[in-house]
């Protein structure tokens, strides 16, 4: 509580200035989630709004990535897990290294990807960093989880790290960690993003009150969440009257926001037997107009065609939502990017684009759901994953074209 009432206050002083690399991410324990699996999250923001899912096979591990549809795509990620059951994402921290004048930086992607090729656990990972040459080049929040139940924060500078367990009642009473732009073991008055903080606090600690800790709900209530924990704003309480009349509104300290280019979230395996049923919900481009994509890795690497770079070096999927996200931020001049309209995003019509992706995203996650309770059953294999891929890509085709006039893919 008293972190809660310190953040509360620092809202005041401290928006959001770091427009970019604001990420909010939490981790949920697999002895809290009703099936046993691990959850971790990252709502990403950066200047570097195309992204693009990638599987790998260059390092001792198969890995699938979230990376930046640009050269670095090679040597960073940005979130992702393996076929162990491993998974890292990170947060920006900005406060691990106040009065440190190393002049390296921006090596988290690095270290992440360095994670998924070699880590199997969170002792692995552990012995990554202290391994690792120092200074780090990293100011960070690394949440973890593993297949034998582990799951937690590492708060990262450039010569140390320390730990949160979310197994540990004194740190997560209930297994639940958020992170935002700010280590709790530094100063944070040095850091940014408390009022998504206390934002996704408040969205989680009611999704464990009422026992719904699935991604489904978990993206709607985070990822799409219209409130705004400071002023107590409620975007979502007086919708604007019809699609076509501009509602504008003002913008900044949400979860979503004009700099939110993915979100990822990784179901975990609920013990080391299960690690292959681990598996990634993507969302790229703007949660408020792209749907949910569950991944998994199969032994031929392969992956939606809809989420990974194509010829031009752009996702299908987020390259289609930025078009759409262009409506809900039409201002280009001033500080335009802080202002929503809000009417193109949800309206009394029904008509808003997150209205309308609402049953294709729902769609989606009742055909997931009937595969994984197969391969929870043992039956998973490289064929059920091409033909659920083969179905997705049509279907997302098909539904952007019908309700949007976009076309993925080249016809």
């Amino acid at each position: 509580m008293k972190i809660f009432r310190l953040s509360i206050i620092l809202c005041l002083i401290l928006t959001a200035s770091q427009s970019g690399n604001a990420c909010t991410t939490f981790l949920i324990s697999g002895k809290f989630t009703p099936d046993g699996k691990p959850i971790l999250y990252k709502n990403r923001d950066t200047d570097n709004l195309q992204n693009a899912l990638v599987s790998f096979s260059d390092g001792k591990y198969k890995y699938i990535g979230l990376v930046d549809c640009s050269e670095t795509s090679k040597n960073m990620v940005w979130g992702g897990y393996n076929e162990t059951g491993f998974a890292i994402i990170n947060s920006a921290a900005y406060n691990n290294n106040i009065g440190d004048s190393t002049k390296l930086i921006d090596r988290e992607g690095v270290v992440m990807k360095l994670a998924l090729q070699n880590c199997r656990t969170l002792e692995d990972f552990e012995q990554l960093l202290l391994s690792l040459p120092k200074p780090l080049g990293v100011d960070a929040n690394f949440g973890v989880i593993d297949a034998a139940g582990g799951a937690a924060y590492y708060e990262t500078g450039n010569f140390r790290f320390i730990k949160y367990d979310a197994n540990n009642p004194a740190v997560a009473p209930d297994g639940i960690l958020i992170r935002t732009n700010y280590s709790h073991s530094a100063d944070p008055a040095k850091g940014y993003g408390f009022c998504r903080y206390n934002t996704a606090k408040i969205a989680l600690n009611k999704a464990f009150a009422e026992k719904n800790l699935n991604p489904q709900h978990l993206f709607n209530t985070v990822s799409r969440n219209l409130t705004h924990s400071l002023t107590g704003t409620d975007l979502s309480s007086d919708l604007p009257s019809q699609k076509d009349v501009p509602s504008y509104k003002f913008f900044t300290d949400y979860i979503p926001r004009y700099s939110t280019a993915s979100v990822v979230m990784i179901v975990g395996a609920k013990d080391q037997t299960h690690a292959g049923e681990t598996m990634m919900w993507t969302i790229l481009g703007f949660p408020l107009t792209s749907v949910a994509v569950p991944v998994w890795i199969s032994a031929d690497n392969r992956l939606p065609e809809s989420v990974v770079m194509d010829k031009n070096q752009q996702s299908p999927l987020c390259n289609s939502a930025l078009k759409l996200k262009e409506d809900c931020f039409p201002l280009h001049y001033s500080n335009g990017k802080n202002y929503i309209n809000l009417a193109v995003v949800v309206n009394k019509q029904n008509t808003g684009y997150l209205q309308q992706l609402q049953p294709v995203e729902n769609e989606i996650f009742s055909k997931a759901e009937k595969l994984t309770s197969e391969f929870e059953k043992g039956k998973k294999s490289d064929k059920m994953i091409t033909e659920f891929y083969d179905w997705l890509d049509k279907y997302l085709q098909k539904n952007y074209k019908e309700l949007f006039s976009l076309s993925l893919f080249e016809e």
